[in-house]
């Protein structure tokens, strides 16, 4: 005598069935084959999880905020926003500096807001320092980051200079690999605050 199949029986089979199933094609499913190199430059910008971005709020500083979410967005990535306050050295470090500061802060809310609309986790970072490179290779070096993106003002300097003097110090002394976007010279900034 056959015995008669029980409805948790039928449920259990077909759950079995299933589960064999995608084992099977997880086995046997060939994966799409891509030469090593492009498998390494892929790997490479998978491991981007926490990448610094100065900004001085202004619109280029703005993009490479933007520029930075995107390319972190896939892996969750944490932004690092760094506003560096450059204080003269005729003042002492701690000097009280009301100007700056409040650029700072609404610069670096800027930035968070770009961070946030992409889903990702902002930290910020207000330093001071007598020279803003170098209190940004400090920043990455302590922070770990993976990867540094500086958006560049777009028209070149008076000596034919591509690179300011923090980004020149950045890109020659940074712990970590730098990513520089320089906007096309017609590209016309905002003034800071303003809405587009």
């Amino acid at each position: 005598m056959i015995p008669t199949p029980t409805p948790e029986g039928v449920v259990a089979a077909a759950a079995f069935l299933v589960c064999l199933n995608a084992v099977l094609f997880w086995m046997l499913g060939a994966p799409r084959l891509m030469a090593v190199e492009v498998e390494r430059a892929r790997r490479s910008v998978d491991i981007l999880k926490r990448i610094l971005v100065p900004t001085v709020g202004a619109g280029h500083s703005e993009r490479g905020v933007e520029l930075a979410c995107r390319l972190g967005a896939e892996q969750g990535a944490t932004i690092l926003l760094a506003y560096v306050i450059e204080v003269p050295r005729t003042l002492p470090l701690t000097a009280p500096l009301a100007g700056p500061e409040q650029t700072a802060g609404a610069a670096l809310g800027r930035a968070e807001e770009i961070v946030r609309l992409h889903g990702l986790e902002p930290q910020r970072h207000v330093a001071r320092a007598r020279v803003a490179g170098e209190e940004i290779v400090r920043l990455a070096r302590e922070s770990a980051a993976d990867l540094i993106v500086m958006g560049i003002r777009p028209r070149i300097g008076l000596r034919d200079e591509i690179l300011g003097r923090t980004s020149d110090t950045v890109l020659r002394r940074a712990p970590c690999e730098v990513l520089l976007d320089k906007l096309p010279i017609p590209f016309e900034e905002p003034a800071a605050g303003e809405k587009t």
